[in-house]
């Protein structure tokens, strides 16, 4: 899970040991002392300011020393007590416009009259529309807590991918329409610029993998799937595919990317469910198809929860149960198997969308919480609809006609049971392809992603 930086300023003006006419000091330092705790105990790195600030140059001074620190991801306002919030708006402005976030925390309680800082400070952003987060509770409520590492989290991830790269390897696969990019619209909402490469080099990184560095694979492959894959031309292809996809998206220095995989590669060399599944047991946010949305919703699900991403078509919904049926050709990543359908390889089988064949990935996901979610556009605006899920494997003694159901019992499963509106998810959704992240804290950290972005969430 990522691991954000917060930096704690505490504000208020009443301040330096000033005490309320009962003798109590406005500001309470236990309070902003458990919650600092709080906060670390969470996860949290925090950065703290030595100063309570009032005045404008103390705010100026403040927000400088966060904004220049390349690891703040986030500024949390304390209400220490009340301020003039004219005071602090500008250097929150000038902060906020360094494309970092800023939370208001307004800790409950009567004395030092925290809640007045807390609000007027909310207000008076809201009235100059600058973003920013509220938050009221105590340092002792989890879900306090959860909110606001939540929104540091999300902070994080629109820090992160501004002025990074996702390349593409092909273009457009099999027509699809509702995974196009706008390179201009990328670059604007989220910092980041889309380079692209043809698939031959792909294939001709492939052809000059060493016998060598096959033989290193092999032992992470009798790990990940307790056999290494029969030795054949059509294997093999498939093991170089997945190294030379490594090469050179580390050699370009992609933090992301999409492959068309067929029409292409899956004619002239090998499927890419194989490779494709490596790169998400690496990490790698990917997607097939040249589609970009799903590219990005990958690399969000993973890096929010540091658990694989498993892509795959929406391939039948059960109405009545809320059950969806996850089914990918052949790529998933060989950690999310379960007890009852163990990681395997497979064959890509279709000759009719790749006659070059190649290997692929069977199993059946792993029961636990998590969410199902996608990035898409309407009318050129984004937009992720977002859903809380269940994972489970169905009996044993029905798992084989489970598998039978679909006609392509060789390919991954996962077997989902969406907590929402199923008809109102079906029409918001915006493509085939289904992304299945565990974690339930993934929830509120896509919707502050959104909210942070300019993106619409849509929670059905």
């Amino acid at each position: 899970m990522i691991r954000s930086t917060v930096g704690f300023i505490v504000y208020g003006v009443h301040k330096d040991g000033l005490k309320d006419p009962m003798g109590a000091p406005f500001i309470d330092e236990a309070i902003i002392k458990r919650s600092q705790q709080a906060l670390l105990q969470a996860g949290t790195t925090i950065v703290e300011h030595d100063t309570v600030i009032a005045s404008k140059e103390e705010a100026r001074t403040a927000f400088k020393k966060m904004k220049s620190d390349d690891n703040v991801d986030l500024v949390v306002l304390f209400s220490g007590t009340w301020v003039w919030a004219a005071h602090l708006v500008a250097a929150v402005r000038d902060f906020v416009a360094s494309g970092k976030a800023v939370l208001i925390w307004t800790h409950p309680g009567s004395q030092g009259w925290r809640p007045v800082g807390g609000l007027v400070m909310h207000g008076g952003l809201l009235e100059l529309g600058i973003a920013h987060q509220f938050v009221y509770g105590a340092a002792d409520d989890p879900a306090t807590i959860a909110k606001i590492t939540s929104y540091a989290r999300a902070a994080h991830m629109k820090r992160w991918l501004n002025m990074r790269t996702l390349g593409t390897f092909g273009g457009r696969g099999m027509g699809q329409t509702c995974g196009v990019a706008d390179p201009s619209q990328w670059m604007r909402l989220f910092g980041v610029d889309i380079d692209s490469r043809d698939t031959t080099e792909l294939q001709r990184e492939a052809q000059e993998i060493s016998a060598a560095e096959l033989a290193a694979l092999q032992p992470r492959l009798r790990k990940l799937f307790g056999q290494a894959p029969e030795s054949n031309p059509v294997n093999e292809r498939s093991q170089r595919l997945y190294l030379a996809l490594r090469k050179v998206v580390e050699r370009e220095k992609f933090d992301f990317y999409t492959i068309q995989s067929f029409p292409g590669l899956g004619n002239d060399y090998s499927a890419t469910c194989f490779a494709q599944s490596m790169m998400l047991e690496d990490g790698y946010g990917t997607a097939t198809l040249g589609d970009f949305n799903t590219a990005l919703t990958v690399l969000l699900l993973g890096k929010l929860s540091q658990q694989p991403v498993y892509y795959g078509d929406l391939q039948h919904i059960d109405r009545a149960k809320r059950e969806i049926k996850i089914i990918g050709d052949g790529a998933c990543p060989p950690s999310l198997a379960g007890k009852l359908g163990p990681a395997g390889f497979s064959e890509h089988g279709i000759p009719t969308e790749g006659e070059a064949g190649g290997l692929s990935v069977r199993l059946i996901c792993k029961p636990g919480e998590g969410v199902l979610a996608r990035l898409g556009r309407v009318n050129g605006e984004f937009q992720m609809v977002i859903a809380r899920a269940t994972v489970s494997e169905p009996p044993a003694d029905r798992v084989q006609q489970r598998l039978n159901e679909c006609g392509i019992p060789f390919w991954p499963h996962g077997f989902v049971t969406v907590h929402c509106d199923i008809d109102a998810l079906l029409q918001s959704w915006t493509n085939e392809y289904a992304c299945l992240g565990y974690g339930p804290e993934l929830y509120s950290a896509l919707i502050d992603f959104c909210a942070l972005t300019g993106i619409k969430p849509v929670l059905p």
